[in-house]
């Protein structure tokens, strides 16, 4: 059954306000797959039906479930190649002597979906920075979706999710079986803070971050959020800390808060003088 444009419409609106995301016309059957399993679950017939249900009750949970729903929570485990190479050979090293006498570090994953992004944060500190051991070692994890929140802090994944770019030492080295998943050793669970949090609204007082990631999220806003976005981020990063941004994502003709560090296939900012 096809969405009618005045329920899609709705939906569009409601989505854009909540959350920034924006769904331009052609998205119909996107909104559709996506709400389908949300009216399943919650004993509605249909998705106009639910939709109906939306427009009946302004302020009931089926809205939190929505805007989750619509949510893209597509990441796995070392997702790309360059970005990873580029934070253990290029970033880190002197980062890490920049902060030799405070001896903390803060990384902010401010999109991390389910975790594995902050996760294989984790390993790397942890795997080729032994140097670290005795550090204030901090990743915020921070998510839009609460379900994504409660699933980082679970830290447990299926077989398919950790066959996605997790190597097997790695697998074998900071996980342990527990039925038919794989769960996160409480050595790397312990670095991750994972909490919720909305970037298209005003954000909750936190930490200066050494590094922040804002990979692959940056596409689903409007510029005038990103900009926002952006700017806020670059307000709570140190002057000598950087930005990952996914491959696709820029600061060009967006905000001149960053600067893009040039030598590389990263798509990699510092703050702007």
């Amino acid at each position: 059954m096809t969405l009618a444009t005045e329920d899609f419409r709705y939906v569009a609106d409601f989505v854009q306000k909540k959350a920034a995301i924006v769904l331009e016309t052609g998205k119909e059957y996107l909104v559709e797959t996506r709400l389908a399993p949300v009216a399943r679950k919650a004993g509605i017939a249909s998705v106009a039906d639910l939709v109906k249900e939306l427009r009946r009750q302004p302020a009931s949970p089926l809205h939190t479930s929505v805007i989750e729903a619509m949510t893209t929570n597509e990441t796995h485990f070392f997702r790309d190649v360059h970005p990873w190479e580029t934070l253990r050979k290029e970033i880190l090293p002197p980062l890490i002597e920049a902060r030799a006498v405070t001896r903390q570090l803060t990384v902010w994953c401010a999109a991390s979906s389910s975790g594995q992004e902050p996760y294989t944060i984790a390993m790397i500190l942890r795997d080729h920075f032994p140097q670290l051991a005795g550090w204030r070692i901090r990743i915020l994890a921070t998510d839009l979706s609460s379900e994504m929140i409660t699933r980082t802090k679970a830290g447990r994944y299926s077989q398919l999710e950790v066959n996605r770019g997790l190597p097997a030492p790695l697998l074998v080295r900071w996980f342990k079986k527990v039925g038919e998943d794989w769960e996160v050793s409480p050595e790397l669970r312990k670095l991750v803070e994972a909490t919720e949090m909305n970037l298209a609204t005003p954000w909750p007082p936190g930490p200066t971050a050494d590094l922040i990631f804002l990979r692959n999220v940056l596409i689903y806003f409007d510029v005038p959020t990103r900009k926002s976005i952006l700017e806020r981020a670059a307000r709570r990063l140190a002057p000598d800390g950087a930005l990952f941004l996914g491959a696709t994502e820029t600061t060009l003709n967006v905000t001149n808060a960053f600067v893009r560090m040039t030598g590389t296939q990263t798509s990699l900012y510092r703050p702007a003088a």
